[in-house]
């Protein structure tokens, strides 16, 4: 993602803010639909689509990372179905239920929603979007927790995974290993980390970076990019433009309006 993150193009030139905006614009108007609305989502997947596109974001990349958090919404609408056996379509001789239409609208969100968020942050990069929440006064303690997360959790994770497989060399195999040993094991992990904080912390200070009133070095805690944006009249028709999109989607059904064009040219 941060490779993707620092290419050059039309959407990565972009304003981080003005990104931020319409993808949050573009996320509250997907969750406004009502619960058994399928097909008036569907024009909204041209979000994410257009900006994966003029971006050169592989779709296949995002895809797959979008496959890791499916069940999660699989487990919040799998029971759906079960709940809600109301008859509220028929196709043919199938009648669908209220359950398997809000199950549909369930995924259709997610898919929606954790595309666009996808599409922003391999289109912006991680940096410039925390410089982009700061300057749009998102509290600064906020931001630092979070790209502190975005850069640690993989260290995090390898650190986890070579002691796993330092573990698994040492005995006769995961099959061996006892619940108590997992247990040693994510403890053993925590205080590595809780030491490897304490080292950045020292660093960090260190080098004049403080969050909290500055340092005596001058530090403040800023974030810093190498190429700072502001907003242009590209920026203003970025988000004009998609929010109108958003409100016309949203007031009509341009699926159906599309599915009837369509019947009424082919008869």
């Amino acid at each position: 993602m941060d490779e993707l993150g620092r290419l050059d193009t039309p959407v990565h030139r972009l304003d981080a803010r003005a990104k931020v905006i319409t993808t949050l614009i573009f996320i509250v108007v997907v969750m406004s639909f009502p619960r058994y609305e399928v097909s008036a989502l569907m024009p909204f997947f041209l979000y994410p689509f257009t900006l994966l596109a003029l971006g050169r974001i592989p779709f296949g990349y995002i895809f797959r990372k979008i496959l890791i958090a499916v069940p999660f919404a699989l487990v919040i609408g799998m029971f759906n179905p079960l709940l809600d056996r109301q008859t509220i379509a028929s196709v043919g001789a199938w009648s669908i239920s209220g359950g398997w239409l809000s199950f549909a609208s369930i995924m259709l969100r997610f898919f929606l929603t954790v595309s666009a968020a996808l599409a922003l942050i391999a289109c912006t990069g991680i940096h410039r979007l925390g410089a982009g929440l700061e300057r749009m006064c998102v509290p600064q303690v906020f931001v630092v927790q979070l790209l502190f997360l975005y850069r640690y959790l993989f260290v995090v994770a390898d650190e986890g995974a070579r002691m796993m497989r330092s573990m698994e060399l040492r005995s006769a195999g995961p099959r061996s290993l006892r619940l108590r040993v997992y247990g040693s094991l994510v403890g053993h992990l925590f205080l590595r980390s809780m030491d490897r904080a304490d080292r950045v912390y020292r660093a960090m200070v260190s080098r004049g970076f403080s969050t909290v009133g500055g340092s005596a070095s001058g530090g403040n805690g800023e974030i810093r990019v190498l190429c700072q944006t502001s907003f242009r009249w590209t920026d203003w028709a970025f988000i004009g433009g998609w929010t109108a999109f958003f409100a016309v989607a949203r007031i009509w059904n341009l699926a159906n309006a599309l599915g009837r064009m369509v019947a009424g040219g082919g008869s």
